[in-house]
């Protein structure tokens, strides 16, 4: 299951919150080497002060080895306010029923389970956690700023990006923008791919089906 944190519990779940950045130091820093911000070996940036949702995934040992964060576009928003590049001249669609994800990050072993396509079983229950917090929260759609290599990844799991526009390079990265879709058809085909026999997400406001 997946552990849902809004900002009205982060005091009750501050030690997992830090364990969540020291995730992302080793996710994008020393993996994917991307220019991110650390101390403390600690990844964040100021999108974690505008009191975003996390969703923190857990291996068996309870280790926090997977998250996202997630924060209404009517606020700010990496794609507008960092990477406006990617809107290609476009405005930044904002709406009620539109929520940014960023800071996607699994760090499994490559011996973990696997499902469809070759991909770990994390990876689904991930996707799958946010479509679930899609439709708990009534959203139409979820924006996103990625690489070119989590877009392959979504494309595989049935879950396709639908592009803003092409790639841009950004720092050592091939960076796309988009949309995904948050509907229970949506969620059907990830929970088929994953494996998944019910809801990931474990929260007051997770969907019952």
């Amino acid at each position: 299951m997946l552990q849902l944190i809004t900002p009205d519990c982060y005091g009750e779940f501050a030690d997992d919150l830090t364990e969540m950045h020291k995730m992302r130091c080793r996710v994008f820093r020393d993996r994917l080497n991307w220019d991110v911000q650390v101390a403390d070996e600690m990844e964040r940036d100021h999108f974690d002060d505008l009191h975003p949702v996390y969703l923190l995934q857990r291996d068996h040992d309870g280790r926090v080895c997977g998250c996202a964060r997630l924060l209404p576009t009517l606020g700010p928003t990496m794609l507008r306010d960092t990477f406006p590049a990617l809107l290609h001249g476009e405005s930044m669609r904002a709406s009620p029923a539109i929520w940014e994800s960023s800071r996607f990050a699994l760090d499994v072993p490559e011996n973990a389970p696997q499902a469809a396509g070759g991909m770990a079983i994390g990876t689904y229950e991930l996707f799958a956690g946010l479509v679930e917090f899609g439709l708990a929260k009534r959203l139409r759609e979820i924006v996103t700023v990625t690489d070119v290599r989590l877009e392959r990844i979504l494309r595989r799991a049935s879950w396709p990006l639908r592009r803003i526009g092409p790639p841009v390079r950004i720092g050592n990265t091939q960076a796309v923008a988009g949309f995904l879709e948050v509907s229970r058809a949506a969620l059907q085909r990830l929970r088929n791919g994953g494996g998944l026999k019910g809801p990931v997400l474990w929260s007051p406001v997770a969907p019952q089906s």
